[in-house]
């Protein structure tokens, strides 16, 4: 009998392949959005939040096996901020002073607009800043196009994954992640369930459904890791778990009623699947992420959105990956370098899987 604490290896895994993978899928399918105004789905379900659901699965999964491994509430803090903070504000800046300029330029506008007009590029920055994204717009640039003025459309999610990392805190800092994980699965199992039937049924228990379904997930990934010692990896239960997600694509408008913790469960197996155990040296999944967006408003406003949908797209992501690379080599990588300062482990080895938070 396998079970997924003795077959998860921290040092070798399949989780940066699966980012990876999301953070493509959720590429492709905003490109998509962004020249033709629509998002593929999948029965009910947009193609983009299924690959949303499994970066949180997987951040559950890996933020909650952080915290019980740090045993520091500060030290935690502290890597969740590194993983996400510079790269995002970087990320901000980067759309403010070299995205909105060229994305006026062109549309047959002065460049400077992007600071003069309003709301103005430095608003951008300042406003966004705190990782809750309240300005999409720069100067009404992108007035028009297919998904509206917004500039990154994909940041939004950001401020839910920081969310949960908090909860993750205050619950570990209770000790109910080491003590109480039985009442701890009960409750939060039950409780985002009832809201998520609620929310089917019409019932409009949370003003923001997204923090429901982005909760729901993460939290099902940390109870991976809770119960690792309880999950037993099979391949029928494979099977069974991928048929009954699949069936709730198409019986539930949110899949999730059904289809999450066998969704989590596929996951988690092929994460931990030694076929797929690629560890990866350089992890540009964040940096697809958050940088994917941009560059296809900026595809779109050039020729090659005359072109078909797919080679528009492609584009869109060839534009992407230098961006990606950029955004690790010279951003996030340096950023996780200080992970340890000051603490434990200073001279450890940075490894991207056991801080990822995309």
């Amino acid at each position: 009998m396998v079970l997924l604490s003795s077959r998860f290896d921290p040092r070798r895994n399949g989780f940066d392949v699966l980012r990876l993978l999301f953070a493509t899928l959720v590429a492709v399918t905003h490109g998509i959005a962004i020249h033709t105004g629509s998002q593929p789905m999948w029965g009910n379900t947009l193609l983009g939040d299924l690959a949303l659901d499994g970066f949180f699965i997987l951040s559950g999964f890996l933020v909650t096996r952080s915290f019980l491994r740090l045993d520091s509430p500060a030290r935690y803090l502290w890597h969740r901020f590194l993983r996400i903070m510079p790269g995002f504000w970087v990320c901000l800046v980067v759309v403010a002073v070299v995205v909105a300029p060229l994305a006026a330029l062109l549309r047959g506008l002065p460049a400077g607009v992007a600071f003069t007009g309003e709301p103005s590029a430095l608003r951008y920055v300042l406003a966004n800043a705190g990782l809750l994204i309240v300005q999409y717009d720069i100067a009404g640039i992108l007035d028009g196009t297919p998904e509206g003025p917004s500039f990154n459309g994909a940041l939004w999610t950001l401020f839910f994954e920081a969310a949960c990392y908090g909860l993750v805190l205050v619950l570990g800092v209770l000790g109910v992640l080491r003590r109480r994980r039985r009442r701890l699965a009960l409750v939060l199992t039950a409780g985002f369930a009832l809201l998520t039937v609620l929310q089917e049924a019409g019932v409009d228990v949370l003003v923001n459904d997204r923090a429901l379904r982005l909760g729901f997930v993460f939290v099902l990934g940390a109870l991976g890791h809770l119960f690792d010692d309880r999950i037993v990896l099979r391949v029928d239960l494979l099977l069974a778990a991928g048929a009954l997600f699949a069936v709730s694509l198409f019986v539930f408008e949110d899949y999730r009623v059904l289809g999450a913790a066998p969704l989590a469960y596929v996951f988690l197996w092929f994460g931990t699947w030694d076929r797929v155990s690629w560890s990866m040296r350089h992890d540009l999944s964040y940096g697809v992420y958050i940088y994917h967006w941009p560059t296809h408003q900026l595809v779109h406003l050039t020729a090659l959105s005359a072109l078909p949908t797919a080679v528009a797209v492609a584009a869109g992501l060839l534009l992407t990956l230098p961006a990606a690379a950029a955004s690790w080599f010279v951003v996030e990588r340096r950023a996780l370098r200080l992970k340890n300062a000051g603490g434990r482990g200073r001279h450890r080895r940075c490894r991207g899987v056991n801080l990822s938070a995309r």
